[in-house]
Order: C-alpha cells, then structure tokens, then sequence
C-alpha cells in the first residue's frame, strides 16, 4: 500500500445512504482517505468506525455556500489536497409536468444543479493548481432518456450532463478528468423516501405520469441494481488509463441509453432533408 502522504484523497457528498454510503465505505476498505459528509454527520459515525486515521466526517448542506467552503478547506487542511471529489448528493421528485409544485423543484434543482456546481468551482482551484484530479458526478440514465412522472427531475441531470461534458472540455487541457456516472434502477433511498411527490393528481395523467410513478414506488427495494457492486465499478473507472466521460450503470441503463440513441437516430435521418433545407443554399453564401 502507498503511504499515507500518496494514498488518494476522495471528498464524497451525501454519504448517509446510497451511493455514497457505499462509495465511502469502499474507498476506505482500499486503504484510500476520505472525506465523507452528509448533512447530520452522526449518521456517519459506524461507517467511519476503525477508520478514522484516514476519515473525516464533516457536516454538509451543498445548498449552504458557508458550509460548503468550510468543509473543503477542513479537507484541504487535513490531507492537503482533494484528488477525486463525488457530487454524490441529490433528490428525486415524482409528478407530471404540470401536477409538479414549483417551490420543490426549485429546491431539488438547489440540490442537484446549484449545489453540486458549487461543490465543484470551490474544489476546481486545488486542482487546477496541481493540474491533477478526477471530479466524478453522479447523474442518472434520466440524464440521457426522460420518461413520465420525472420531467423535473430529468432536467436536472439533463443539466448535470450538459454542465459536466462541457467542463470536461475545458479541464481536459489541466489534467482534470471528469466522470458522469449513470446508473438505472438500484437498491438505494431514491425511489422511497429521498423523492418526494406531486401532492395531488390529474387523472389525464394516470395512463401515463401516474402509471410511471406506481412502477417506481412497487419496485423500490427490488430494484437489480447493487450499490456495493456501483461502488467498486465507479472506483475501476476512476482509476482507469481512459476512462470514459460517461458510465453506464445497469442493464437498465444500458438498454435506456441504447433506446434514447435509436430515437435520436430515427428523427435525425428521417428529417435530415428538412434539417439540410433550413440552410442558406450554396450559391446564396
């Protein structure tokens, strides 16, 4: 094992459940140092236990810019540098578009968007300083395909995918890598208690938002996805010679993702003549 001075450095949001959860315990298995958060940090105590020479527990509210510049300079401080930060931290919320209340998406898109880019410009200086790092955001395959009842919350990681591909072009020259990592359906809180819900129907929509919502609350627990298993592929892919802009995680997700590209395919090809004729033509230029 490296010594302590050269094992890797990981700061993980959201660590009370889920993937975080899992992530931090894999990461301090490997002998790795981590900062692990959440927002009531005693939720972290048994998952730091025998660990705590290489684990910091800090308190953390992404949506609170104080808290979030505190806790990065107390990491900062302990190990002296970040090498892989995980926006880990996120909310579901269930509905049609328009049964949707407005004050929660505004703060789901607190949690998802505003907050994970503010977790990632206070981290990026330390980083761009050594020109090294890895900053992995924890998206969805609802990132790539939207579906019924989640128009909302497809746009928030449709915005967490469109913010990440364009930092990763712009990082990629300072030697920072950046990671969207979308995984379908798995055995964590987001289908039950970490997604709220639209709290009153319109009956247009059950065939459609309504049908979706029941499948997703009748499977949460059931779901094929494992988070330990998520945890060790995340870790293979950071740690890869390439590794990819996106991972995939699931059978689901693979089959959304390849879905999504079919659909894409058919309408570019079946209207490229209509796309072409929107053009000045050549000898108009």
């Amino acid at each position: 094992m490296s010594t302590a001075s050269n094992t890797p450095v990981w700061f993980i949001t959201g660590c009370s459940t889920g993937f975080g959860r899992e992530l931090a315990r894999h990461i301090l298995a490997l002998g790795y140092r981590a900062a692990v958060t959440a927002r009531n940090p005693e939720q972290l105590r048994e998952l730091v236990a025998g660990h705590e020479e290489r684990a910091l527990v800090l308190a953390l509210d992404v949506t609170d810019p104080g808290q979030v510049r505190a806790a990065v300079s107390a990491a900062e401080e302990r190990f002296g540098r970040i090498d892989v930060l995980v926006n880990n931290a996120g909310i579901g919320y269930f509905g049609s578009f328009e049964e949707s209340e407005i004050d929660e998406v505004r703060r789901m898109f607190e949690i998802n968007v505003w907050g994970l880019a503010d977790m990632t410009r206070t981290v990026l200086p330390g980083m761009r300083g050594r020109r090294s790092g890895t900053i992995v955001n924890i998206s969805s395959v609802g990132g790539l395909a939207a579906f019924p009842a989640l128009s909302f919350y497809n746009a928030s990681k449709f915005a967490v995918e469109a913010l990440s591909e364009s930092l990763s072009q712009e990082v990629a020259p300072l030697g920072i890598k950046v990671l969207l990592v979308e995984p379908g359906p798995f055995r964590t809180e987001w289908a039950g208690r970490s997604a709220n819900e639209a709290p009153t129907t319109i009956a247009d929509y059950d065939a459609t938002a309504g049908a979706r919502l029941r499948m997703i609350r009748g499977y949460s627990g059931q779901q094929p996805g494992d988070p330990v298993r998520a945890a060790a592929a995340i870790v293979q892919a950071v740690e890869a010679g390439n590794p990819p802009l996106r991972l995939l995680l699931g059978k689901a997700a693979l089959a959304g993702a390849r879905n999504k590209l079919e659909m894409l395919q058919r309408d570019i090809d079946g209207w490229a003549t209509v796309s072409e004729s929107a053009d000045y033509p050549e000898d108009e230029r």
